[in-house]
């Protein structure tokens, strides 16, 4: 049954201020925007020339819900009132939506009606502003008429960044405060206490408790190992700076900064008292610290993968526990769908042959090391420790956030015969959203595409003068495990044979009520140990010896590394081939997928500072903190190590096609989160292009179709359920509630398995019932397939490695209710090679053991039936509980994807896709 759903929302519960009680009339409202709103700058029209495209007019883009993410008191006010929006805060979000009912009949011509022309430059007719930012000549921001979009032109270096940086702030400024406060662990102090800013800023803190000195040591590092890069970015990074903060002081003394600051407490809107502060350059490593945290920091769940490993070997005994443990595992499953397709073996996080150095916990001794101490008031009630336990439960497992897909298509195989490609991150949906739109042309930098708000420098995601770029999640293995042994008391480890002291780091919180944010007051302080093998996670015992488990990441206090890769990929000096493209890639330590397309060629490379292990040591499990099982070379003073070779990396030039959802990468190349096996979802995306490439001459539209309708598919549905009826088919259903239930099924699978509406704003599914069974099922059958010969313990266990399910309207996993991506992590695998097996398929890498049934057929359709049975006589009120948004029973809404609140602006429910945030659809037609 799906939990209820989950925020990570500032203003869930927003309010009017205090001097207007009750509901917001009409008239006090005008009354108060009266006295609020300011002159507005008069827009002026220029031209604005596109210069060095050579896309053609052929490359698009989208990032919902809109560009301006900056809303005034009185502008939010009018939200909360009346619903209406400011200017480009939701006009992405119909184009972005409609395609879920509209993609079946695209073509070429109509693509730009559900995605943004995302030409160099704008035309003088589409200019709908221009501005000189401080009144700087050496910069130029013009905004164009259809989304708002800043394309930032500068004559120097300096003044080019100075006006991303003012762009930024205007589109983006109360979002980058958030996530600088995220990123120090000082939320609540700033937007309020209610229990999901607790759990964000706890989630980030145990994984990421950087000092002052912290911060500015990555930078010193960063720009002292990169020569004249690294100088070049601290420059960029210093006038980006200060054209924020040029903006800060601009709004604040013309009164038309964000509206959240006076809702938070921290201006008056009637006399303009309080700050605004200014931004520093240690916080954007802060807020790089979030976004690698959330997308770029593959590992992590060895103890986890301890404990269910320890519960096979007691449920089946050692030899065999371990046989059933790796089947579950999926290491290098042969069936799974895999990036690079082409045979070639990238090893990496293999099991070695004679495992060194691992210290397995004490059955039953493992706890995890408490973040939050002296909880008053709201920090310690009902609600504070939930949100606690799910934010370290999130911060400790495998299972990272999807940042996906990408569907790439040689021009051998396309129409043009230049390459196609339809890629972007799956990053959720937020109002205003994580990332930005933006286009930069100036000395050594021409780009445009999405960029991480706070950190919109450089374009991150987006495409260049005549080539394009896009990045998913990885997932390989940066982060291991250490047990370190206690001595003097559980606050000294042993380092090297001397009793050491834990570093302390803390953070103090305290909160009390605004108007945003009607929380009582509450504080608390969050306290990590720190050891040079990383913070305390868990405390245990190992054969009796007390222990902590730290965590060592490798991009722990590298997390300003990456910058000098995008810096890169915004050169046209720079990248001009493939080759170049995955020289720039290499240069960013965050796990990611990068792809790559121009006129000619396509490309694939794999990123991220994957350490080199001592030899004999199995990643998956946590190992002794001893110099033997040690990263190669590892300096514990500035956190580097050995890595492998950039020629060890999964990449690959000019293969047939490229598809990337989270999946596995290649061959004997093992990522850390569980689940990639022979049902994923990257195989709705694999088998689809497949075919277009198999019957050749690929058009965008295609392409765009095949994302499209993969993005409304149940994985379950198409690769899952056709076995599980075989089995229920393989004897006659006499049982009618049994037959009525399969019927609904097979119409549903016949039509397509997808989770789509009756036609465009009915906001009912076509097929809903058969939806609601099989949503029902699922988690029903699962347990009683496998429960009973795995046992309780090691079951229970197993679902702490992964999830049973993800389906749009789950509450658990990484991402949450409400947010699109779905069907990343389940049992779906599992279910497939059991089913497959009692039916006497051939299964490559099949589980150890048979669970459905025992293996008896007979049996295991017994238990099919009966679950469906159950299924099927669930009401939608049950399946479908309700929350905050939505009533109980109405799955269309339970599936529905929220633009979560991070601001005072809100935006309607979209209907269901599983689809990237931002999205790119480009066909270079030339080259320089």
């Amino acid at each position: 049954m799906p939990r209820r759903t989950r925020h990570h929302a500032l203003f869930d519960r927003l309010r009017t201020p205090r001097k207007l009680p009750g509901f917001l009339k009409a008239a006090s409202v005008c009354v108060l925007i009266a006295g609020l709103l300011t002159p507005l700058a008069g827009a002026t029209t220029a031209a604005a020339a596109a210069s060095n495209d050579y896309c053609g007019g052929q490359c698009s883009d989208i990032l919902p819900p809109g560009e301006n993410g900056n809303a005034t008191l009185a502008q939010i006010l009018l939200n909360q009132a009346f619903g209406t929006q400011p200017s480009h805060a939701e006009d992405q979000l119909g184009p972005y939506n409609n395609l879920a009912t509209g993609y079946s009949t695209l073509t070429d011509a109509k693509i730009n009606t559900f995605f943004n022309d995302s030409s160099f430059g704008v035309a003088s007719s589409q200019v709908a502003s221009t501005e000189n930012p401080a009144g700087r000549s050496d910069v130029t921001i013009v905004r164009d008429k259809a989304t708002g979009v800043p394309h930032i032109t500068g004559t120097t270096r300096y003044g080019t960044e100075f006006g991303a940086g003012y762009a930024a702030a205007e589109d983006r400024l109360w979002l980058m405060d958030v996530f600088r406060h995220v990123g120090r662990g000082q939320l609540t102090t700033f937007a309020g206490g209610v229990a999901s800013n607790q759990g964000l800023e706890q989630e980030f803190y145990r994984n990421a408790p950087y000092t002052e000195a912290d911060l500015q040591a990555q930078i010193d590092n960063a720009v002292a190992n990169n020569g004249a890069r690294g100088q070049q970015a601290l420059a960029d990074a210093n006038a980006y700076l200060a054209g924020i903060n040029s903006y800060i002081d601009a709004s604040d003394s013309g009164r038309y900064f964000p509206g959240e600051y006076v809702l938070t407490g921290h201006k008056d809107s009637i006399t303009n008292a309080g700050t605004i502060d200014h931004f520093k350059i240690t916080d954007l490593v802060a807020l790089a610290s979030v976004i690698g945290t959330l997308f770029g920091s593959g590992g992590g769940g060895e103890v986890n993968n301890a404990i269910s490993l320890l519960a096979a070997q007691e449920q089946y005994g050692v030899t065999e526990g371990t046989k059933v443990w790796e089947s579950f595992r999926e290491r290098n499953d042969p069936e799974a769908v895999l990036t690079v397709h082409n045979g070639e073996s990238f090893p990496y996080g293999t099991k070695p042959d004679n495992p060194q150095g691992e210290a397995l916990p004490d059955a039953g001794s493992v706890t995890t090391e408490p973040l939050v101490y002296n909880a008053t008031g709201t920090g310690a009630d009902q609600s504070a420790n939930a949100a606690s336990a799910a934010a370290t439960a999130t911060a400790l497992s495998s299972a990272k956030r999807g940042m996906s897909n990408a569907l790439v298509v040689s021009g051998k195989y396309t129409a043009s015969g230049h390459p196609i490609a339809v890629f972007g991150p799956q990053t959720g949906y937020f109002a205003p959203q994580l990332l930005m739109l933006q286009e930069i042309q100036g000395p050594g930098i021409s780009a445009r595409g999405a960029s991480f708000a706070g950190l919109s420098m450089y374009v991150e995601l987006g495409r260049g003068q005549d080539y394009a770029w896009s990045a998913t999640t990885s997932g390989q293995d940066i982060i291991d495990s250490y047990a370190v042994e206690l001595c003097q008391d559980d606050y000294h480890y042993l380092f090297h044979g001397t009793c050491t002291a834990m570093d302390e780091v803390e953070q103090s919180n305290s909160w009390k009520p605004t108007t945003a944010d009607s929380t009582a007051a509450g504080s608390y302080t969050m306290r990590v140990w720190k050891t040079k093998y990383g913070p305390v996670e868990y405390r245990a015992t190992v054969g009796g010896k007390k222990v902590a488990y730290t965590t060592l990441r490798s991009s722990y206090m590298h997390e300003a590394d990456s910058i000098i890769g995008f810096q890169m990929l915004n050169d046209p000096d720079y990248v001009n081939s493939p080759q170049t493209f995955q020289s720039a890639a290499q240069h960013i330590n965050f796990t990611f997928n990068w792809f790559y397309a121009d006129s000619s060629h396509t490309a694939y490379y794999n990123s991220g500072n994957n350490p080199v292990r001592a030899s004999g040591v199995d990643p998956e499990f946590p190992v002794w903190g001893q110099a033997a099982y040690e990263w190669q070379n590892w300096d514990p003073t500035t956190n580097t190590a050995d890595y492998t070779p950039a020629s060890a990396h999964p990449q690959s030039v000019d293969q047939d096609y490229y598809i990337s959802w989270n999946n596995k990468q290649a061959l004997n190349y093992t990522t850390a989160s569980w689940g990639d096996g022979s049902v994923h979802r990257g195989n709705l995306l694999n088998d689809r292009v497949k075919k277009l490439v198999a019957a050749g001459g690929v058009t965008r539209s295609a392409l765009v179709k095949a994302m499209a309708d993969a993005s409304l598919t149940d994985l379950r549905a198409e690769d899952v359920l056709p076995d599980l009826l075989k089995v229920i088919n393989s004897s006659t259903v006499t049982d009618s509630t049994a037959a009525a239930a399969v019927t609904k099924l097979q119409t549903w699978l016949t039509a397509g398995g997808k989770r789509t509406e009756t036609s465009a704003g009915s906001k009912t599914y076509a097929n809903a019932d058969a939806i609601r069974i099989l949503d029902a099922w699922w988690p029903l059958l699962v347990k009683a397939e496998f429960q009973p010969g795995l046992g309780d313990d090691l079951y229970t266990a197993f679902t702490n490695n992964l999830y049973i399910d993800e389906t749009p309207s789950a509450a658990h996993g990484p991402t949450g209710a409400h947010a699109g991506s779905s069907f990343q992590y389940g049992w779906w695998s599992y279910v497939d090679k059991d089913m497959r097996s009692v039916l006497g398929q051939t299964v490559s890498g099949p589980l150890a053991e048979q669970y459905c049934g025992g293996g008896s057929l007979s049996a295991c359709r017994n238990i099919l039936i009966s679950t469906l049975k159950t299924a099927a006589g669930t009401s939608a009120s049950t399946v479908y509980p309700g929350d905050s948004l939505c009533s109980a029973g109405d799955q269309w809404c339970a599936d529905s994807i929220v633009q979560r609140t991070l601001g005072g602006i809100k935006h309607y429910n979209i209907s269901w896709q599983n689809r990237p945030t931002f999205q790119q659809v480009v066909e270079f037609t030339s080259h320089r």
